[in-house]
């Protein structure tokens, strides 16, 4: 806490204003329930208005001066069908949040340092509503995603985030807001939701070869061991090889996700097993590690080989397919 505070003084003198500003919202959004799914009412929409808003409100007071300083009939009359129609654009822009309900759907897990995507449902039990925008409210420069929403209908709103390091991390506080019809009023709302997002290590790039496959104990034994400490089964790529070696069921993902070809290893015996090691990493910081078996499990599933992973204290048997893939990749994620 000591170094917290003595790290955002220089930020406080600097611009005290904004400091205070980040402060208060940050204060505001701690005491907002975490909820995947929120009702909108009276009580968590807020409505203020805009600088087009403004120049409205200041435009009224002119025309009324004037017709009072002139006496204007027809200048009173423009300028109370003006303020009426103004009254009428700030109910309906409240009315346009009010009554809508906005649900998180799972999020699908990332790798850290890229973008994860939100999906929010926006249902409207009763008419249309149009022009609502949902953005990350913590992101600065963010633009919104305008969506219109049917009546007695659903709409989806797609934002994303960032998440920078590895593990579970809360959503960010979201904004829903509107300035339906004429952009007078600004009417928001502000939302946490509960769910959370699990962010792989980030692969490392480029990958490392993968380790040696070991024979299966009581299995036969190979004949003979790849060379250059690749896979027994599968090994990287080589200038020359035949095309019916290559791995082609598995070419198109691999060179989708930026990785290299691999091709079969017709020395090595099927009875081999394949043990991502967190040993083998080498004298790597331990966040360099899980970042280099982050690669290893995604080169060993595209080979289509079985292989396992053992991390101190945890241990993912051997297989294969996606959802070994995924029991990996969490496991190398909630590592400490």
């Amino acid at each position: 806490m000591a170094s917290s505070s003595a790290a955002q003084a220089p930020l406080a003198a600097a611009n005290p204003a904004g400091f205070v500003r980040r402060r208060f919202r940050a204060w505001w959004q701690s005491r907002l329930k975490r909820s995947d799914t929120l009702l909108l009412t009276q009580r968590n929409i807020y409505i203020v208005p805009t600088r087009a808003g403004l120049m409205f409100a200041a435009t009224l007071l002119t025309l009324l001066i004037a017709s009072i300083n002139y006496q204007l009939n027809l200048g009173y009359v423009l300028t109370f069908l003006l303020a009426g129609s103004g009254i009428v654009s700030m109910h309906l822009t409240h009315n346009t949040l009010r009554g809508l309900t906005l649900h998180m759907k799972p999020v699908t897990p990332v790798f850290a340092g890229e973008a994860a995507a939100l999906e929010v449902v926006l249902s409207s039990p009763a008419g249309a509503r149009h022009g609502i925008g949902v953005k990350v409210e913590s992101a600065h420069g963010a633009r919104p995603t305008w969506v219109d929403v049917p009546g007695g209908g659903q709409a989806t709103a797609h934002v994303s985030f960032v998440p920078p390091l590895r593990g579970r991390h809360d959503v960010p506080t979201l904004s829903a807001e509107t300035r339906f019809p004429l952009g007078l009023f600004r009417a928001w709302t502000l939302w946490r939701p509960a769910v959370q997002v699990l962010a792989y290590p980030r692969p490392e790039r480029p990958a490392a070869p993968l380790p040696s496959a070991r024979p299966t104990p009581g299995g036969p034994t190979p004949s003979r061991l790849a060379q250059g400490g690749e896979t027994e089964g599968i090994r990287a790529y080589r200038r020359g090889d035949p095309m019916k070696l290559v791995f082609w069921k598995k070419a198109a993902k691999a060179l989708e996700a930026g990785g290299e070809l691999v091709s079969r290893d017709t020395s090595s015996s099927s009875q081999l097993e394949l043990w991502l090691d967190w040993q083998a990493c080498g004298p790597l910081a331990p966040e360099d590690r899980l970042s280099r078996l982050a690669a290893w499990v995604m080169t060993a599933e595209r080979a289509g080989v079985n292989y396992g992973l053992r991390l101190p204290g945890v241990g993912v048997p051997r297989g294969h397919g996606e959802a070994h893939r995924r029991a990996c990749l969490e496991a190398l994620a909630l590592w400490s």
